[in-house]
């Protein structure tokens, strides 16, 4: 084979290898925005399930979410510090916020890293009876447990 008898470049493959190349980056970074959008869901879904309970006056289960123990009254004793009867208490009719008939997740993010420096939680800001001041809960990420906020968020547009 001569020099002049060599194949005519074709560009086909270099233009579909740029092409898988960049349909393959653009999927990328979809799924990392898309993970970073949705990496507090499972916490705000613990929250949601927590006010529906109580909303639907369901106490018990709102109590089992909030120990992140639905079986929390086979072995009641274990939450002797914070019994089934103060929580009624602080979160029933008789509580901060009496009767509670709707909550809005504002937003969910980490404590700030001067605070923390490396947070087991999630804070997630809630609008409790469409009240001007939020509250600022927290949920472990392993346990799913819920708790007040250890420090108060507010969200700025944060989600």
């Amino acid at each position: 084979m001569a020099l002049m008898d060599a194949k005519e470049y074709d560009p086909r493959p270099a233009e579909k290898r740029r092409k898988i190349i960049a349909t393959a980056v653009v999927v990328v970074i979809a799924v990392l925005v898309y993970l970073y959008i949705t990496r507090y869901d499972s916490e705000k879904k613990v929250i949601n399930n927590f006010f529906q309970a109580i909303e639907q006056k369901d106490f018990d289960k709102a109590y089992g979410i909030y120990e992140g123990d639905p079986d929390w009254k086979q072995h009641p004793e274990k939450y002797a510090s914070y019994s089934a009867n103060q929580f009624k208490m602080d979160w029933g009719p008789q509580g901060e916020y009496g009767v509670i008939t709707s909550h809005r997740v504002d937003c969910a993010l980490e404590p700030p890293k001067k605070e923390f420096a490396a947070p087991s939680g999630v804070v997630i800001v809630v609008i409790i009876n469409n009240r001007a001041e939020p509250r600022s809960m927290w949920v472990e990420k392993k346990s799913k447990t819920v708790s007040d906020s250890p420090v108060p968020v507010a969200c700025h547009g944060a989600q």
